[in-house]
């Protein structure tokens, strides 16, 4: 059981499953990312089904009530992947509902990741969050990943993303 009374399963998500997602995804990164989301991130973020065509979607369910997912992307040639080195995997938009955080699902699905890279024979997984993000930040390092400055880049003019990588097949 999960702190707050929770239940939670990690899987890969189910076409009905993407509606429920793509909300909590919404919600989530409005929530830390105000400043710099317009209306087109947020159809990106709300489109679940093609990051499911194109990758892994995890989702975190307590019983039947989608509570959080995560994107998994296993190479670096997926159009996905925001890194080129093809010993690393990566995360795209973790996010869990408002009402089930600090309950270790974000934690839980970020280790499911790590988990598959080592799995697929990866040596790390490589996420990015934006540059403000203070507690997505904290979050990560304290699960163990580390901060890689020549991963940071700029998707476009004044939105900065800072790259963070874990090692996952040798001890990591």
């Amino acid at each position: 059981m999960e702190p707050g009374g929770l239940k939670v399963e990690i899987r890969e998500i189910q076409p009905h499953e993407h509606e429920a997602l793509a909300a909590i995804t919404v919600a989530a990164y409005r929530a830390s990312h105000e400043a710099v989301l317009d209306a087109a991130y947020d159809e990106e973020l709300a489109d679940v089904a093609t990051r499911a065509e194109q990758a892994v979607v995890l989702v975190a369910m307590d019983g039947g009530r989608v509570v959080g997912g995560v994107t998994y992307v296993g190479d670096a040639v997926n159009p996905l992947a925001e890194h080129t080195d093809p010993h690393a995997a990566s995360i795209r938009m973790l996010a869990v509902d408002p009402s089930a955080h600090r309950t270790g699902i974000g934690r839980r699905l970020t280790e499911a990741c790590t988990a598959r890279a080592a799995s697929e024979g990866k040596e790390s997984l490589v996420l990015h969050t934006i540059e403000q993000n203070d507690t997505g930040l904290a979050f990560y390092e304290a699960l163990g990943f580390e901060r890689v400055p020549e991963l940071d880049w700029e998707p476009e003019p004044g939105v900065r993303l800072v790259g963070l990588r874990i090692e996952v097949a040798f001890g990591g």
